[in-house]
């Protein structure tokens, strides 16, 4: 024998239930709920679903945001109502009761088929927006974001841990990039002048370590480091092949090694205006210097021209220390002798 369905309340809950039974009594007050319940909507989506007019639709909303049944929440000039997250307990047994009743019901399967539309007309909305906007997207983003929020954005997939040395820091410009990021930045440079000036920029950051010394004998005991970045350093090297197996030295097993420098290129003036030594390199220099230092899975790759750059065009490669994958987890610190503050 089947059994009627009993909803067990406590005694002392029963006015409040009572309240609540003749806010539901409504059955276009449930058809709201059920809607609000899968989707946030407007008062004109509302509208739309339930073909009602404004008026209407407004005044069961309040009903039922008076008892506690929706939320809203303003999103520039419209206002969105949705299903409370945090009905009272007796509200919560009251209402799984209730919307079984409602949704199978005639007028349920006309709402949800409405609602579909009115789902449809927001994404055609917005496609509507980026088929006209395209052309444009970048300029507009930039406008409103920057041209550097990807890079920024991207930061956040370094591991927290990482130790890195910036080799050749000039005036710490990346040393402060990465430095909130990962656990130290090592920042070395060989001009007393470049390092004043990243001192100053880098004073506020407790994780980075300034240090003089020279790129072909760095100022860091062997394996301290987890990634060694050379930025737009190694055209200023005599021997840039002993840079990089110092780079190699002073990274762990599974460490990784990142270049950016210029392309092969035929501006000889900065040779003499810039101090340049080298006027670019080759794909198959980089791969030979790295290689001989003992790096692996080498990989380079031409990066794209920002338009108002006015320089030559830029790779960057990276390379790994064999031995070893990288940490997976956080590492003690160990010192790092051979400092030359």
């Amino acid at each position: 024998m089947n059994q009627a369905r009993v909803l067990a309340l406590p005694k002392t809950t029963l006015p409040q239930v009572l309240g609540y039974m003749e806010t539901l009594a409504d059955p276009l007050r449930c058809r709201l709920l059920l809607l609000l319940e899968r989707h946030e909507l407007t008062v004109t989506e509302l509208c739309a679903v339930l073909q009602l007019p404004q008026s209407t639709v407004s005044h069961h909303l309040k009903t039922l945001a008076d008892g506690g049944w929706v939320t809203s929440r303003r999103d520039g000039t419209s206002r969105f109502y949705g299903f409370t997250q945090t009905l009272e307990a007796s509200a919560g047994r009251l209402w799984p009761l209730i919307r079984e009743q409602v949704s199978a019901a005639p007028a349920a399967e006309h709402d949800d088929r409405r609602l579909e539309g009115v789902l449809e007309q927001r994404r055609s909305t917005s496609e509507a927006f980026f088929s006209k906007a395209s052309g444009q997207w970048d300029r507009l983003r930039a406008d409103l974001f920057g041209q550097a929020f990807h890079a920024q954005a991207a930061l956040a997939l370094l591991e927290p841990w990482l130790r890195v040395g910036d080799l050749g820091c000039g005036t710490g410009q990346l040393s402060a990039l990465l430095a909130p990021h990962v656990g130290a930045v090592v920042a070395i440079d060989g001009s007393a002048d470049m390092l004043q000036a990243a001192r100053s920029r880098l004073a506020g950051l407790d994780n980075v370590e300034v240090r003089r010394g020279a790129l072909e004998a760095l100022p860091i005991d062997d394996g301290q480091l987890d990634v060694a970045v050379l930025a737009l350093v190694l055209h200023h090297l005599p021997d840039p092949a002993r840079a990089l197996s110092e780079a190699a030295r002073v990274l762990g097993p599974g460490g990784r090694v990142l270049l950016v420098d210029m392309l092969p290129h035929e501006r000889t003036e900065y040779q003499s205006q810039m101090g340049h030594v080298w006027l670019g390199f080759s794909e198959a220099q980089i791969h030979r210097w790295l290689e001989a230092a003992g790096f692996t899975d080498v990989r380079l790759a031409t990066l794209p021209a920002e338009p108002s750059a006015k320089g030559p065009a830029l790779f960057r490669a990276v390379a790994v220390k064999p031995g070893g994958a990288p940490a997976a987890s956080p590492r003690a610190p160990r010192p790092a002798s051979r400092r030359t503050r």
